[in-house]
C-alpha cells in the first residue's frame, strides 16, 4: 500500500477508535461508521494489531472506499484515513 499523504493533512469528518476491538468487529465498526457518512466524507480510524491492519484497509477498498493514508506510530497504533465511496 502506498502512502500518499500524511494523515494530519486530512480534515476528518468523523473519527473512530477500534484499538480495543477484535476482528471481525474492527471492520464491522468501520463499515457502520462509513455507512453513516455521505460519499466523499473522510473517516479517520485508529486501530491496533496485525489482523485489523491487514483486513480493514483491504475490505474498505473492496467495498469501494479509498485509502488516503495509513501510518503506524511507535506505540503500535495505526491511523487509517478513508474517503467514503459512492
Amino acid at each position: 500500500m502506498t502512502e500518499t499523504q500524511s494523515n494530519d493533512t486530512f480534515a476528518a469528518d468523523r473519527e473512530i477508535d477500534i484499538t480495543g476491538d477484535l476482528c471481525p468487529m474492527t471492520f464491522v465498526r468501520t463499515r457502520l461508521a462509513l455507512d453513516r457518512m455521505t460519499p466523499g466524507q473522510i473517516l479517520l480510524v485508529r486501530l491496533r494489531g496485525e489482523e485489523p491492519l491487514r483486513n480493514v484497509p483491504r475490505t474498505a477498498t473492496e467495498q469501494g472506499h479509498q485509502v488516503l493514508s495509513l501510518e503506524t506510530g511507535a506505540d503500535g497504533v495505526s491511523v487509517l484515513v478513508l474517503r467514503r465511496g459512492a
